[in-house]
């Protein structure tokens, strides 16, 4: 009986840990850009590209505590974006192809500050700019239904 209940609560266990990983599997950040574009443009979604200085800039940090780690924000970004991560450490490593990459697109975009948030059709022309906004994860959930709205409007 004592494995019976042993065998049921690790069955649970697992389940429940699979259950999340899937969860943060759908909104995992890329960071290969071509594979985000194929994504937009097989899920018919825009792009959600964050530059970043994830590891040194204090906007970029908040953006990320306040925001991007939140449900509220990860429910809508599941449905709705592709996202996608273009990060400019200090301190962590990075591989050299994705370094290449980001600065590579940081100059297609004009990126002058971070965080720069660009909302990005599937062939990667931009929609919307925006960085971060006061008011934490439904505020700014609402702030980019307003962009998206208004992109598609044009």
């Amino acid at each position: 009986m004592k494995r019976h209940i042993t065998l049921i609560a690790i069955i649970c266990a697992v389940t429940a840990l699979a259950t999340v990983y899937a969860q943060e599997d759908a909104t995992a950040w890329l960071t290969d850009f071509n594979k985000a574009k194929k994504e937009a443009s097989e899920k018919k979604m825009p792009i959600l590209a964050d530059f970043s200085g994830s590891d040194w800039c204090g906007w970029c940090k908040k953006l990320d505590n306040d925001v991007f780690s939140k449900k509220e924000f990860k429910d809508f970004a599941k449905d709705n974006l592709i996202l996608f991560l273009a990060d400019f450490p200090r301190k962590k490593a990075q591989d050299e192809k994705i370094k290449t990459q980001n600065h590579a697109l940081m100059k297609k975009y004009s990126i002058r500050g971070f965080p720069t948030v660009l909302i990005l059709d599937a062939e990667g022309k931009v929609l919307a700019t925006t960085g971060y906004v006061e008011g934490g994860a439904i505020a700014y959930v609402e702030h980019l239904k307003r962009l998206i709205s208004g992109a598609k409007k044009d």
